[in-house]
């Protein structure tokens, strides 16, 4: 989608804030002693309360399609977790992907990572490269910046830790539809690939795993990604609009506390 007029940006503006505002109520409840569960049946009780739509609920094949309002994974759980009645425990390293349609059809999708109960030094660090890396190539979206450019941003952060960013997975376009063009992978080359316009909604996002092997499988459940070396992953992801100078930041959650 490209955002053409003051009016329009307003609009999603409004939207963005509202879904942000439920996503923070999702961190909030992110606790030992949950469920993602609970988080999921959590999120669709405020997305209902407000007249939106579930993102997410439906997507996918008619043979297996999402049946919830949450993606929530744990610890190797990359992406894409199905939510569980697993009870949370200290350590764990907890993604919850979210994102509505508004009654106008405006879609959201971001995500936050956090540890619950006491961190690891080794995990906070895990989650600080991951937001890093987010923010650098959120900065970066401006017209006349190449896709790669923002992916470079995240993989090089990632690398740099000893970490990997997951090569088959990438950020993407959003409007009128949860997946719109360009797709942003979370790797690349500077001044590589398709030039940013001003007004392009994105969804920067970045799953980094706590290993130099960036190797994904795909569980049984035909949607949970899980990370091949059993090592923690974490997630982040946020809604930018291209700007002429600087991006618009849709959807602020970068600054939120890790643990």
């Amino acid at each position: 989608m490209i955002i053409n007029s003051d009016h329009q940006l307003a609009k999603y503006q409004a939207v963005a804030k509202l879904s942000t505002e439920i996503l923070w109520q999702l961190y909030q409840a992110t606790a030992v002693g949950t469920t993602p569960l609970a988080i999921d049946a959590l999120a669709e009780k405020l997305v209902r309360q407000h007249g939106c739509t579930p993102a997410f609920l439906g997507v996918g094949s008619k043979k297996n399609p999402y049946r919830y309002t949450t993606c929530i994974g744990v610890n190797d759980t990359v992406v894409h977790g199905i939510p569980t009645a697993a009870i949370l425990q200290s350590g764990d390293v907890v993604k919850v992907d979210f994102g509505l349609i508004s009654p106008e059809g405006f879609y959201t999708d971001h995500c936050f990572t956090k540890i619950v109960g006491e961190p690891s030094a080794e995990d906070l660090r895990l989650l600080k490269v991951a937001r890093q890396g987010v923010a650098q190539a959120a900065r970066l979206a401006v017209a006349g910046k190449q896709v790669g450019d923002l992916g470079f941003a995240m993989q090089q952060s990632a690398e740099a830790a000893g970490f990997s960013t997951v090569k088959e997975l990438v950020g993407h376009g959003i409007g009128f539809t949860m997946h719109d063009e360009p797709q942003i992978p979370a790797w690349g080359t500077p001044k590589k690939g398709l030039t940013l316009k001003r007004g392009q909604v994105l969804c920067v996002e970045s799953q980094v795993i706590a290993s130099p092997d960036d190797g994904v499988y795909l569980d049984d459940d035909g949607w949970t990604i899980k990370s091949s070396t059993g090592a923690k992953a974490a997630m982040f992801e946020c809604m930018v609009v291209v700007g002429e100078k600087k991006p618009v930041i849709l959807t602020s959650n970068l600054d939120w506390p890790l643990y």
